[in-house]
Order: structure tokens, then sequence, then C-alpha cells
């Protein structure tokens, strides 16, 4: 529904889609527009890789984690996996778990320093669902569905004039995007 509406209102294409793991959605995306690359919410990558590593071992794992999504290449991210992550964890049931993690940062690293930045998570979409949650939590019932719109635009417009933290980097991320996806941007740019 979310990308029917996208395109009802002249999205043509979306370059790059950062998930949170929401089972099916990037199948749905990659159906709606076919050339979107995905890139798993780095943040939720890390959260459900600790969700079953025992307290003794979080901080080690934690750790490697940082390493690895923060490498400048798949090869060293892989190679910072095994050795800090990995080796670093002293119960081995929970070893097979975290080697599927890895598989997932690979997409990161299709992309310079300056666009991961950009893209590594879904964190500002949150913090907007989280703005409208505490809106409509406050008042449970609405007389309209119009009273209801008017309440989420006015905490949305309220909450938008803290949001003067500019993506570090854009300028540079923008240039690499644009040569990158220069193709699909002709005619937008």
């Amino acid at each position: 529904r979310v990308l029917t509406e996208l395109q009802n209102r002249g999205v043509q294409d979306i370059l790059i889609a950062c998930v949170d793991g929401l089972k099916g959605f990037p199948d749905a995306i990659n159906t709606a527009y076919p050339e979107t690359q995905m890139q798993l919410c780095i943040v939720h990558m890390v959260l459900n890789s600790v969700k079953y590593v025992p307290w003794k071992d979080y901080n080690v794992v934690l750790a490697g984690l940082k390493i690895t999504y923060q490498a400048s290449t798949e090869e060293s991210a892989s190679q910072a996996y095994i050795n800090s992550v990995i080796n670093g964890m002293k119960n081995i049931a929970d070893k097979p778990f975290l080697t599927t993690a890895l598989g997932k940062f690979k997409y990161l690293f299709n992309y310079s320093p300056d666009v991961r930045k950009a893209i590594y998570t879904t964190n500002a979409i949150e913090s907007l669902n989280s703005v409208i949650g505490k809106a409509t939590k406050k008042r449970k019932v609405f007389p309209t569905d119009d009273s209801a719109k008017k309440v989420v635009y006015l905490e949305v417009r309220q909450a938008s004039e803290k949001w003067t933290m500019p993506i570090r980097n854009w300028k540079e991320a923008l240039n690499r995007l644009m040569i990158l996806f220069e193709d699909r941007l002709k005619g937008y740019i």
C-alpha cells in the first residue's frame, strides 16, 4: 500500500532503500522499483546480531561489530568480523547465528564512506514515527479523521524545528550518488 501510494504521487525510482528488516518489505520495494538497491539498517543488524549473545560476550561482540561496519572494504570487514566477533566469543553455540549477520553487511561496502554515513540507518524515520506515536497516544480519541491529521501535522511541524543537524558530508555523498546513478538521474538533475 505504501509503495502504491508513492507511485501514485509520482515517485518513479528509488535509488537506495534503507530498511529495518521488516519481512517482505524489501521484496515489495523490488517489485515496485526493480532497480532499487537494498541496505539493511546497521543499527537493526547490530541489535539483531546481539539478541542471543550471552551478557559476558556482549561488549566483545559489539566492539567487533563496530569495527566490522566501519571497515573500508568487504574483505577487511570480513576479517575484522572473524577476528573480533567470532573468535572473541566464548560460547561456541552462538557463532553460527552470528556468521549469518556478516552477509548482511556486504551491500554497505558498495558505497564510499560518505554515502554510507547517509544511508546506514533508519533512525530518522523511527524518530518521526515516535513523534507521531506520542501525539496520537496522548489523545486516545479523535472526533474526526481531520482532527487526527491536524494533530499529527502540528506535532511533526513542531518536531521539525528541532531537526537542524544536516546529514554529515551530504554534498560529497550527493556527488558520489550522482556518479553511481548517473544513468538513472538523467533528466532530474
